[in-house]
């Protein structure tokens, strides 16, 4: 399909509004599952480990399967992935209000919806890049802030649905308001060339003449020798001359030649087919060879290798306190009355706000991306140490405000691995990392509960989750050190790690 050169506003505005609004509907009640979870532990009786899996699941899956989704909106394009998505979204939802059990509970909200919001990021990040050019780096974030916004309205949304209409109640109602990403979907007009394609006469010049050969010949042999007696019954009618000698002999040579080429033409094409299906096969594997080959040289970058590990390490610890720092609260003894603000609101407000600004710094020429990374993961160690010691509300919601703050690093993640790796290997690279994301993601949550199942209590799993934060910062430090980056270029050939920020940006 043909694309026209992306507008940069008309209806790429209207794209933006939409993918706006699907990511908040998506991704609302995934990111807000800590009022969920609370009351899933409650429903369900099972330990905190196993009923943090859910929560993890959904936001997880999608970036574990982003390779899949990547292949659907390519195969089908944004809009009917997207409208297919609210389907299974919305569908999760509802089919979650009538979960027997936890492990219900796995499938429908958990892999069913996960899978349909990261049907739907992929379809939004693709549409959107598609209409912008110029200014691509401000609709993607102002598209990437529906999910924050979604986070921050959902969790006191959910907590009123719970106690006006229960659990069951109020998964029902959001997954009915999950159904307006159908609307949104139908919006997301294809950019495609103003011109049609050319029909397929204009080509038939250009086809080899051996493909005729398979489209001619349609019929039978049978239906060939019938056509070809009733041709020669024919003319011979016409020119009146009877000789039923000559036309036994006639039919008879008309036969066995048309079995002739009939063997040899079904040859021909047996060959050609196989010739094709080796070559195709040999294409592909030199595609995936061509693939690991790639993939191999990546890790070879040691600030890459550094990098892998500490989006795994920050995803694994960091992601842990959106679900669960409602449970924290109350494992505190803290009372509902003092709460003016849902903790997970104010992760969810800190965070849009935290993609902003931290966006806006990586703007500057004279701020190194990278460093200004591995403060925020320096940060984020730091304050998950300090959940331990917060006994009130006030310091908990302080700390939910930090972390909020400094999960908005995911706005410049592009830009670090643009500046890792180069532009030209910025698609390969960026799969590679959320598919480790995700699995942080997954793993994480349901780590910090197996905690304090074993523990009765939170301290020892957020002094884990601090530690593997702090320790993918350093890691990540000393491969960034400037030191470092010349004894690395200096042993190998890869392309220097330094690229302009202009070009980060636009990316």
């Amino acid at each position: 399909m043909a694309f026209r050169k992306p507008p940069d506003g008309g209806w790429g505005w209207v794209i933006v509004v939409v993918s706006f609004f699907t990511q908040f509907l998506c991704y609302g009640s995934p990111l807000a599952v800590g009022v969920l979870y609370l009351e899933w532990l409650d429903a369900f009786g099972e330990g905190k480990g196993k009923t943090a899996w859910v929560g993890s699941l959904a936001n997880g899956i999608g970036l574990l399967a982003s390779p899949v989704c990547s292949i659907c909106v390519s195969s089908f394009g944004a809009r009917p992935v997207a409208i297919f998505s609210g389907f299974m979204v919305a569908g999760g939802l509802m089919m979650s209000s009538f979960a027997p059990n936890i492990y219900f509970l796995y499938v429908s909200y958990g892999i069913v919806v996960g899978l349909g919001c990261g049907l739907l990021y992929t379809a939004t990040v693709t549409i959107t890049c598609q209409y912008f050019d110029k200014r691509r780096g401000l609709a993607l974030g102002l598209i990437s802030t529906g999910s924050s916004v979604g986070l921050f309205i959902y969790a006191a949304l959910q907590r009123e649905l719970i106690e006006l209409y229960g659990l069951d109640g109020c998964l029902l109602i959001v997954g009915a308001l999950s159904l307006n990403i159908l609307a949104c979907g139908s919006l997301m007009r294809p950019l495609e060339s103003s011109s049609s394609p050319p029909p397929e006469k204009m080509f038939v010049d250009k086809v080899p003449d051996q493909y005729f050969v398979y489209h001619e010949k349609e019929k039978t042999v049978e239906e060939n020798i019938s056509i070809l007696e009733k041709g020669y019954i024919d003319e011979k009618s016409v020119n009146n001359v009877p000789d039923c000698k000559q036309d036994s002999i006639l039919n008879k040579n008309t036969l066995s030649s048309i079995n002739v080429n009939e063997k040899d033409t079904y040859k021909k094409k047996v060959v050609e087919q196989t010739n094709f299906c080796k070559q195709l096969a040999k294409r592909k594997w030199q595609l995936y060879l061509t693939y690991w080959k790639e993939t191999m040289v990546l890790f070879k970058n040691k600030v890459f290798s550094a990098l892998f590990v500490a989006i795994l390490l920050f995803d694994i610890g960091g992601f842990p306190p959106s679900l669960l720092m409602e449970d924290v609260a109350r494992s505190a003894n803290i009372s509902e009355d003092d709460y003016y603000m849902p903790l997970i609101s104010i992760i969810g407000i800190m965070t849009t706000v935290g993609k902003l600004i931290l966006g806006i710094l990586a703007d500057f020429k004279w701020v190194n991306t990278l460093y200004l990374y591995v403060t925020t993961l320096l940060m984020t160690g730091v304050a998950l140490f300090a959940i331990p010691f917060a006994k009130s509300y006030l310091t908990l919601a302080m700390l939910s405000g930090i972390l909020g703050f400094l999960t908005g690093n995911w706005s410049i993640f592009p830009y670090v691995t643009t500046k890792t790796v180069g532009i030209e290997k910025l698609t390969h690279a960026y799969g590679i990392l959320m598919f480790f994301a995700g699995l942080g993601n997954s793993l994480g949550p349901p780590i910090v509960g197996w905690f304090y199942d074993w523990t009765q209590e939170y301290n020892t799993a957020f002094y884990f989750s601090g530690f593997c934060v702090l320790l993918g910062g350093f890691l990540l430090l000393l491969a960034a050190l400037p030191c470092w980056n010349a004894c690395t270029n200096q042993s190998s050939k890869l392309p220097p790690n330094t690229y302009s920020y202009k070009v980060a940006s636009n990316t």
